[in-house]
């Protein structure tokens, strides 16, 4: 036997197995093919196939033996490069091994044509004149969609981040347009012509308050209230207004299941949701066609988990909408959940519909799989994880009538100047004594030397010499008992998460309305 040939190793076999004869046998050989795991097989030094076993069959969709005198070329397309021949023959002059994880990754084909990521790890053996590279191949499929699914997380982290910075900006500046011009729409005659433009502008600053919270979403910073909810229940309270949707001329199914189990969600969020698959799929279907919107209760395995960033096994309430659309391409579906990318013409949509279903998705814990062919059609799945408490009770409470007053002494402490003016402004109108500070010395030395005694602080939770938390806490050592409302673009939900405010601390998020800030300082003041 040669010393490096098939059967060659270190050591003698058991004597109860029959010594070397048994090793070098044609039958261990087939037996040790057709039980690995792994996908071999051997190339001559012409690129013919001489072995294959079962394994290497079944992943490129051939039956037993028929790869047998194949080219190599038919499994892997690549090797059809020019020099490849010269290559080929170099590597049987001096071969080398290339180990699993150091392996070539190539692109295999499948019989039908279909095409699949390999890696190759080569080996090579001779017996006398006999030579043969040795391929083993592992179908990398799962792993390059982990790949592709890391970057496309990283980059929707980042992306998010700059959108949730820029809502935060911009939420600023919406609140200064919106609050003046509501002081202007309050000064002017119903009958004044200018009275028509101050509308105008305060519809615009609205959509734009809609762009922002859609950003929020998107990056999970939004405010959102959460309760207990059943999927069908909402879905009952929403056909009507899906029907309106979509028109007359598609047709809508529900497909609910029954003891369908509970989910954590914000109720409008969700209605959100639905509402943006639902218009997504319409636009899908402009000759008609069929929307289908299912609930099941799920589990999902260890595998899904494993091949889905940022899952967890479980149990999970599934919302499945499906259309029979124009479908997307595989190009398409990597982009959809970016924000502004569109496939609208120019002018008929934001790119923020599903970008928002993808965030608030996430920010409940779930996931989003979709599942698109050009010409058959659309399937969104949505998991949402599965909670066990019963469904909240969705009874708003009732809402008080008229705008409060009150005459306490309130210290705004704000470094935008048009934040701050609005805020004084409207606290002044309403009857309440204000204290005006643009930094935190100022609003620390007013808190010191004010003889009246301050009845709450309102604050910026970000300002450049001291943070709203730190200015707070500084404030309320010097007057045990102040209460505090602080202020952010950012929302409630976003800088707790972040460890800037404490839970339990009262806040109000940009860009508000005078209505809640006027509720929320007599909210604030009535508090024991």
């Amino acid at each position: 036997m040669a010393k490096d040939g098939v059967g060659s190793r270190t050591g003698g076999p058991p004597e109860a197995l029959g010594g070397d004869g048994f090793w070098s046998s044609p039958e261990v050989a087939r037996a040790l093919l057709a039980s690995a795991s792994q996908a071999i097989l051997a190339v001559d030094a012409e690129g013919r196939i001489v072995i294959a076993n079962a394994k290497c069959a079944a992943m490129f969709g051939y039956g037993e033996g028929e790869l047998i005198g194949l080219s190599v070329e038919e499994l892997v397309p690549e090797a059809r490069r020019a020099g490849h021949a010269r290559q080929r023959e170099g590597y049987f002059e001096a071969p080398r091994a290339r180990s699993m994880g150091e392996g070539l990754h190539l692109t295999g084909r499948r019989k039908d044509g279909t095409e699949l990521p390999v890696e190759i790890a080569l080996s090579f053996v001779q017996v006398g004149h006999a030579r043969a590279a040795l391929a083993f191949v592992t179908d990398i499929s799962g792993r390059k969609r982990l790949e592709e699914q890391v970057l496309q997380s990283q980059r929707m982290e980042a992306v998010g981040r700059l959108a949730g910075g820029v809502a935060h900006d911009f939420n600023n500046m919406l609140t200064v347009i919106a609050g003046f011009n509501r002081l202007i729409l309050d000064r002017l005659s119903p009958l004044d012509p200018l009275r028509g433009f101050a509308e105008e502008v305060l519809k615009a600053t609205d959509r734009s308050a809609a762009l922002t919270a859609q950003l929020l979403a998107f990056s999970r910073r939004q405010a959102w209230q959460p309760r207990v909810l059943n999927l069908n229940t909402v879905l009952v309270s929403s056909e009507k207004m899906l029907r309106r949707v979509i028109g007359e001329d598609l047709e809508l199914h529900f497909v609910p299941q029954r003891e369908l189990w509970n989910l954590r969600a914000d109720a409008a969020q969700l209605d959100h949701v639905i509402v943006n698959l639902a218009l997504n799929a319409r636009d899908a279907m402009p000759a008609g066609g069929r929307l289908t919107i299912e609930t099941a209760n799920v589990e999902l395995e260890h595998e899904y988990a494993r091949t889905h960033l940022g899952v967890r096994p479980g149990s999970y309430v599934m919302l499945a909408v499906t259309d029979t659309g124009v479908g997307m391409d595989s190009d398409t579906k990597k982009q959809i959940f970016e924000p502004f990318f569109t496939t609208k013409p120019t002018g008929k949509g934001t790119g923020l519909g599903l970008s928002t279903v993808y965030g608030i998705v996430k920010q409940c814990g779930g996931d989003v799989w979709v599942y698109s062919e050009p010409g058959v059609g659309t399937t969104f799945k949505l998991y949402f994880p599965r909670v066990l408490e019963p469904e909240s009770d969705a009874t708003p409470a009732p809402g008080a009538k008229g705008l409060p007053r009150g005459s306490e002494t309130v210290l705004v402490a704000e470094d935008e100047a048009g934040v701050r003016k609005l805020l004084c402004e409207l606290l002044r109108r309403w009857g309440y004594r204000v204290l005006e500070a643009e930094h935190a010395a100022d609003a620390l030395r007013m808190g010191r030397d004010d003889a009246h005694g301050i009845d709450l602080l309102i604050s910026d939770v970000v300002m450049p010499d001291m943070s709203g938390q730190g200015l707070a806490e500084a404030l309320g050592a010097l007057r045990p008992g102040l209460k505090v409302l602080l202020m952010s673009g950012y929302t409630e939900n976003a800088v707790i998460r972040h460890g800037v405010l404490p839970p339990g601390r009262h806040f109000l998020a940009k860009p508000f309305t005078p209505e809640g800030l006027a509720r929320k300082v007599r909210e604030v003041l009535d508090e024991r």
